[in-house]
C-alpha cells in the first residue's frame, strides 16, 4: 500500500493540476440512489467509457469521494486505475470498502453499512487528454424501528372539557430515517392535527418519535378503540407497523334517567317500607337528589341512588322525582314514578258494640271502612256466613237472632288489606212455652209415676217453678237451660186427681202451663201388645202358644168323651171334670241380644167368675 501511495500520488497531483477541462460528452453515469438496510453491504456502480481518438483505451484515473450533503466538504476515500488502486487511510471507510474497475466501470462496495453512510458518494473519472467527468450517488441507509408502544390515559377524560384532552401516547424507537406516526380510532385515521410528535435522536443516530394524541371526546367514544401506526422507509418502499388498541374511560353526564320501585313488589300499603331507586346513563353512575313533584324545593334524605321511605302512610302518596348530580343544573333530565299508598281503615259498625231489640222487630246493621280500593264485606255469625255487603238486614227477630255478628272488610285486589268489626245483638221477649197446648189433660192409673215436662224460651232466660195440687209426692228430676231456653221435668206419683201448674217468668212477662191428671183405679187388664225389639221371635212364640192351646183343647175334648183315660193328658194337668180353663196367661220377656224366655201358665178359672177367660200377657 505504501508503494502504491508513493507511485500514484505524483500522478494524481499531475491530473489534478494540469487537466481541468471536463468531458463534453455525457459518457459517465452513476445511480442516483442506492438503498440498503443497516448492516448490509452496498454496491455503488459508476459507468464510463475512456478511449482515445482511435477508440483505444487511454489512461484514466478513478476517484471516490464522500460528502454528508450537497453543501458539505468532500473527502477522498479512494483513487486508482485499472492496474493499481489506493484506499486512503484514516477515513471511516479505510477498512470497509472495496473497488473493482476497468476502462468501462468502477464498482464501490461498502461492507457493514452504518447509519453514517447515509450520504453522497461521488465517482470522478479523469482522462489526461479530455479532462474529467463525475457523478453523484446518494446512499440511503434504512433501519426498521421497534414495534410501536401505546399507552392510554388511566384517569379517563370528560366530554365536558372544552379543550382536547390527552387520550394516549405512542412511542417508536430505533428507526432510521425518521418514521411517521398516524393515529386511528376504530381503524379509521384521525386528522394529523390530533397528534403532537416529539422527535429525538440518540447518540447512535437512531430516531425515536413520541406522539401524543389530544382529542375532544364524545360519549360514543366509551366503546372506541384507539391505536397508532408507524410508517417507515425501507429499500424500495414504505412499510407500517400498528400498535395494540387501547380503550379509554370516557366520562359524560346523564342524558336519560330511569326510576323504579325496588320493593315491595306489588301494591304498597300503609306500614310498608318502600325503596325507590334511580339510574342514569352517565359515566360514572351519578348520585341523585330526590324530591316530590309537589315539593321540588324540598330535597329528601337519600343515599346515592336509593331513597328509603319507612314506614309509609297515605300521606306519602304522590309523584317522586330524582335528578342526577352530574347533569347540567338547567337540564331537564330527571326520573319520575307514581307512588300510591293504599289503606283500609278499621271497620265501623252501626249499631256499635251491642244492640237490644224486641222479638219480632227488624234491625239494619252497617259495616263500613274507608279504603283507597274497592272493598267487599261479608257478615258471619257463629262462624257461618249470614250476609254480604255493607248492610245486614235482620227481620222478624227471634231468640235465635241473638248473637255476635262479625263483619270482615277486604280489598279483593289487595288481599293484604283487611279489617273487621262486630256487634252483639240481644233479642228481648217474654216467656214463650214450647208446644201448642197450655192446658194438658191426662188420665193415669193410681200408683203410677208420671213425668211432666215444661219448656220455655225467652230473653232474659225465664225461670220455671211448679205448683202441684193433689199430692205432695213429687220431685224435679231434670232442670237444664241454654242461652234463652229453660226446661224442667217433674216426676209425680198419681194418688188422686192432680193439677200441676208450670209457672214461667222473666222481666218481660209470665206464662203458665197446666197439667190436669185424672186418677183411675188400677185393674187387671190384658196388657196391650206392643211390638218391641225381637218382635219376630215373639210372633213365633205366640204361634207356639196357640198351638199348645189347640192341643190342650183337643186333649180336653177327648178326655171328656172318655177317649183318653185320666192320667194320659201329656204335659197338661186336668184338675176335675168341671174344671175349665179360666185364664191362660203367657208372659214373654224380651231380653237383649235376642235371648227370650217364655212362661206359659195355665191359670184356673176363677171359681167366682161367671165366664171362662183366656188372657195372653206380654211383658217386655
Amino acid at each position: 500500500m505504501a508503494f502504491l501511495h508513493r507511485t500514484f500520488l505524483p500522478l494524481f497531483l499531475h491530473f489534478c493540476l494540469f487537466n481541468c477541462s471536463a468531458w463534453t460528452k455525457g459518457e459517465l453515469t452513476t445511480q442516483e440512489t442506492v438503498e440498503v438496510y443497516l448492516g448490509d453491504s452496498a454496491q455503488i456502480l459508476c459507468q464510463y467509457n475512456v478511449t482515445d481518438g482511435n477508440n483505444q483505451p487511454s489512461y484514466f484515473l478513478v476517484q471516490w469521494f464522500v460528502r454528508p450533503d450537497i453543501t458539505g466538504s468532500w473527502t477522498l476515500i479512494f483513487y486508482g486505475d485499472d492496474k493499481e488502486q489506493e484506499v486512503l487511510d484514516n477515513t471511516d471507510y479505510s477498512d470497509r470498502i472495496n473497488v473493482t474497475l476497468d476502462h468501462q466501470e468502477a464498482q464501490l462496495t461498502i461492507q457493514n453499512v452504518q447509519l453514517s453512510d447515509n450520504r453522497l458518494f461521488i465517482c470522478r473519472v479523469i482522462e489526461k487528454i479530455v479532462g474529467f467527468a463525475q457523478g453523484t450517488t446518494h446512499l440511503r441507509v434504512f433501519a426498521p424501528p421497534d414495534a410501536p408502544v401505546i399507552k392510554g390515559v388511566m384517569t379517563g377524560i370528560s366530554v365536558t372539557n372544552e379543550m382536547p384532552s390527552k387520550v394516549a401516547s405512542c412511542e417508536v424507537r430505533n428507526s432510521f430515517p425518521e418514521p411517521n406516526i398516524t393515529w386511528y380510532k376504530n381503524s379509521m385515521p384521525l386528522m394529523s392535527s390530533a397528534g403532537h410528535a416529539n422527535v429525538s435522536r440518540d447518540p447512535r443516530g437512531f430516531f425515536s418519535v413520541q406522539s401524543t394524541l389530544e382529542y375532544k371526546a364524545v360519549r360514543e367514544d366509551e366503546d372506541a378503540y384507539f391505536s397508532c401506526e408507524v410508517s417507515f422507509f425501507v429499500p424500495g418502499g414504505v412499510r407500517t407497523l400498528e400498535s395494540n388498541s387501547v380503550n379509554i374511560t370516557v366520562y359524560y353526564p346523564s342524558t336519560k334517567v330511569e326510576m323504579w320501585r325496588e320493593s315491595p313488589q306489588g301494591l304498597v300499603k300503609e306500614g310498608d317500607t318502600v325503596e325507590l331507586r334511580c339510574h342514569g346513563d352517565g359515566n360514572p353512575p351519578p348520585s341523585f337528589i330526590f324530591h316530590r313533584k309537589q315539593d321540588q324545593d324540598v330535597d329528601l334524605e337519600s343515599s346515592g341512588h336509593v331513597l328509603i321511605l319507612s314506614p309509609v302512610s297515605r300521606n306519602h302518596s304522590g309523584i317522586y322525582q330524582c335528578r342526577p348530580l352530574d347533569s347540567d343544573e338547567y337540564a331537564d333530565v330527571k326520573g319520575e314514578i307514581q307512588l300510591p299508598v293504599h289503606y283500609l281503615d278499621p271497620a265501623v259498625v252501626v249499631p256499635k258494640d251491642s244492640e237490644v231489640m224486641l222479638k219480632g222487630e227488624d234491625l239494619t246493621a252497617t259495616c263500613n271502612a274507608l279504603s283507597s280500593l274497592k272493598t267487599h264485606t261479608v257478615w258471619y255469625k257463629d262462624g257461618k256466613q249470614v250476609g254480604t255487603g255493607n248492610t245486614l238486614h235482620l227481620q222478624d227477630a227471634t231468640y235465635g237472632t241473638t248473637g255476635q255478628y262479625h263483619c270482615e272488610v277486604s280489598a279483593p285486589s289487595f288481599p293484604a288489606l283487611h279489617s273487621s268489626g262486630s256487634v252483639h245483638i240481644i233479642v228481648r221477649g217474654g216467656p214463650q212455652l214450647v208446644g201448642e197446648d197450655q192446658e194438658v189433660q191426662l188420665e193415669e192409673a193410681i200408683g203410677r209415676m208420671v213425668n211432666l215436662s215444661c219448656e220455655a224460651e225467652g230473653s232474659p232466660l225465664p225461670s220455671i217453678s211448679w205448683n202441684i195440687i193433689g199430692t205432695q209426692n213429687w220431685k224435679e228430676v231434670v232442670r237444664k237451660s241454654n242461652e234463652y231456653v229453660a226446661q224442667s221435668v217433674v216426676s209425680v206419683n198419681v194418688t188422686s186427681d192432680i193439677r200441676a201448674l208450670c209457672n214461667v217468668s222473666n222481666d218481660v212477662g209470665t206464662e203458665v202451663k197446666a197439667f190436669n191428671i185424672k186418677a183411675i183405679p188400677s185393674v187387671t187388664t190384658p196388657a196391650p201388645f206392643t211390638p218391641a225389639k225381637g218382635s219376630g221371635v215373639i210372633i213365633v212364640v205366640i204361634i207356639l202358644c196357640l198351638l199348645l192351646l189347640a192341643i190342650s183343647s183337643v186333649l180336653y175334648f177327648l178326655y171328656r168323651k172318655g177317649i183318653i183315660p185320666p192320667g194320659r193328658s201329656g204335659n197338661l194337668d186336668i184338675i176335675s171334670e168341671e174344671t175349665a180353663i179360666n185364664d191362660i196367661v203367657i208372659e214373654m220377656k224380651n231380653i237383649e241380644d235376642n235371648e227370650e224366655s217364655v212362661d206359659l201358665m195355665l191359670i184356673n178359672r176363677d171359681r167366682n167368675g161367671p165366664d171362662d177367660q183366656l188372657a195372653i200377657v206380654v211383658d217386655e
